[in-house]
């Protein structure tokens, strides 16, 4: 039997009685656990009863495993029995001089549970609907884009470095007159004013001739990667090679045959596809600019007291997946952070708000569906099965094996809870 006790901050404690039988049973369960194993003079390995391992051993080295099989059983029962939506490992309390062979006992177990979310305002929401018109400024940039991106370097056989122009050249820095480990190279090429190099070094570059060397004198940055240049003065020895300019194609009918795009062959099938993409763009960007502001307003209307250990388990999830993505490129987690500018102390503060909001949001839509009465039908449930088969390149039978139907059917709700919010906004 177990006794449900509601306490603050969405936790419940779960006070279960366990039975003598119960415990009997659990003792049975940790000896088969170890019989194979039980060596006891003049008896052979695995031959060993139980009532004779206790004569040697004593019931009590039993306990233990016998306690953790009882546990797990009657806490798993209760959970089951009254339907508790638990977001936390339970914290037991048992007092082991109350456990004796032959006798009933109880334990408490304290959880973090799923919390009641107490809706507000979600319907009719009013939202300003940005434009899906797009400028022909707009078309221009991008087309002028793809025209930078089709530039080709060449060399400039006039003239001096400028701003934008490519340079070609060896380097080799020094630092009280040494040279330092990775501060050396040849032939490299770096667009001046792209910000690539230490301050002052691009800059300090205009005005030189092909063949001409420089010796260059500049200041590490005090936050530097690198620890041993952090803030040091340093002079480096430059060989200028040659200099090259962007070559940019004409905006016409054979540069638009050149990018070698289906059904376009003219400047102006270019821009009415251009047109046609980015108008596009603007209506993915917009459709999610109102997912976000329905979900966000629906769930700073709604109130919720969220337990401590269930954001503490979402940080986690979140902290996993992070690692995985930092595997995924070679790198461990402090390397992957500063790819991404933050330190550990950023990155946890950021886990932390990151956990609540989806959180928070989770909850929300979810409560939203349980009161609209939002369905999975089997035709979308199926048609989500087929959309991660072809996801993952499986076949139907092999996703279904893999992926469980209260999984996909709870998925499909969610989107539908989340098209139902949008559909319900006032756009303005």
């Amino acid at each position: 039997m177990a006794k449900i006790e509601n306490l603050e901050n969405s936790k419940v404690k779960i006070t279960i009685d366990v039975t003598k039988e119960q415990f009997e049973h659990g003792l049975d369960h940790a000896f088969e656990k170890i019989k194979d194993e039980v060596e006891i003079k003049g008896f052979r390995k695995g031959k060993v009863t139980r009532k004779v391992y206790e004569q040697n051993k004593g019931v009590e080295s039993l306990y233990e495993e016998a306690l953790n099989h009882v546990i797990q059983e009657t806490y798993t029962e209760a959970v089951m029995e009254n339907n508790l939506a638990v977001v936390s490992q339970p914290k037991i309390d048992l007092d082991i001089s109350n456990v004796k062979q032959g006798e009933n006992f109880t334990y408490t177990a304290t959880v973090a549970v799923k919390p009641d979310v107490e809706l507000g305002e979600y319907k009719g929401l009013e939202f300003e609907e940005p434009s899906n018109d797009v400028s022909d400024e707009e078309i221009d940039q991008a087309i002028e884009q793809q025209r930078q991106q089709n530039a080709e370097l060449v060399v400039k056989e006039d003239g001096t470095v400028e701003k934008g122009d490519t340079a070609v050249f060896d380097f080799e820095g020094f630092i009280d007159g040494e040279p330092f480990e990775g501060g050396k190279a040849e032939n490299h090429e770096l667009e001046i004013g792209s910000g690539q190099f230490i301050p002052g070094f691009e800059e300090k570059m205009i005005g030189m001739k092909p063949g001409e060397e420089k010796e260059i004198e500049v200041t590490f940055p005090k936050d530097y990667q690198a620890e041993n240049l952090k803030g040091k003065d340093a002079v480096f020895k430059v060989k200028l090679h040659e200099i090259k300019v962007k070559e940019t194609p004409e905006l016409s009918d054979d540069f638009v045959k050149d990018l070698d795009k289906e059904n376009i062959e003219t400047v102006e099938d270019l821009k009415n596809d251009t047109r046609k993409t980015l108008e596009d763009q603007k209506a993915e960007t917009n459709k999610n600019k109102a997912i976000d502001f329905a979900v966000d307003t629906a769930a700073s209307n709604a109130t919720m007291t969220i337990a401590d250990e269930m954001i503490d388990e979402e940080k986690k999830r979140m902290m996993d997946n992070t690692k995985r993505q930092a595997q995924q490129y070679g790198l461990d987690l402090d390397t992957y952070l500063q790819l991404t500018g933050m330190n550990k102390e950023q990155f946890e503060e950021k886990l932390q708000e990151d956990a609540k909001k989806s959180i928070r949001y989770n909850l929300t839509i979810d409560a939203i569906g349980k009161k609209e009465a939002i369905e999975a039908s089997d035709e979308e449930i199926e048609k989500k099965y087929k959309e991660l088969a072809e996801q993952h390149k499986m076949d139907m039978e092999q996703v279904k094996n893999q992926v469980n139907k209260d999984a996909v059917k709870q998925e499909v709700v969610f989107r539908k809870t989340i098209d139902f919010l949008v559909e319900n906004l006032v756009k303005k």
